[in-house]
């Protein structure tokens, strides 16, 4: 049996990848990223928007064929087309950096600034 290819949200971020199994009473479903669709947020994810007082996370995309539980309930079938896993990245990152460059508030520019040390790491250009 070929495992189903679903968009999944986990945490911040949304992904592309295999459904390798559900727990269905546990409301969760085992899922084998093979793509990023929306690069997580950066920041602290109780308190968004915000840079003083809290701890400001950075916050990576789960990595090509990382094993996650997600809740069913984000699940749902993907039908498109599956770019290759560094493609993605690449260009979720680039949406955030965009749409983050947009309005100049500190919240923002801390995330750029996490932003732009994840992309070291990434090694893409």
């Amino acid at each position: 049996m070929e495992a189903q290819i679903v968009q999944a949200v986990y945490k911040t971020g949304v992904y592309i990848g295999e459904c390798l199994q559900v727990k269905e009473a546990e409301n969760k479903a085992l899922v084998k990223v093979v793509a990023v669709k929306k690069h997580p947020q950066q920041g602290d994810l109780h308190h968004p928007k915000q840079t003083e007082g809290v701890f400001f996370h950075e916050r990576k995309a789960l990595a090509q064929f990382e094993k996650a539980w997600m809740p069913l309930s984000s699940l749902k079938s993907y039908q498109g087309e599956v770019l290759e896993y560094k493609e993605s990245l690449s260009i979720a990152w680039n949406q955030l950096h965009e749409k983050l460059k947009s309005e100049e508030t500190d919240f923002n520019l801390k995330s750029l600034e996490k932003l732009n040390d994840l992309k070291k790491e990434y090694r893409f250009e």
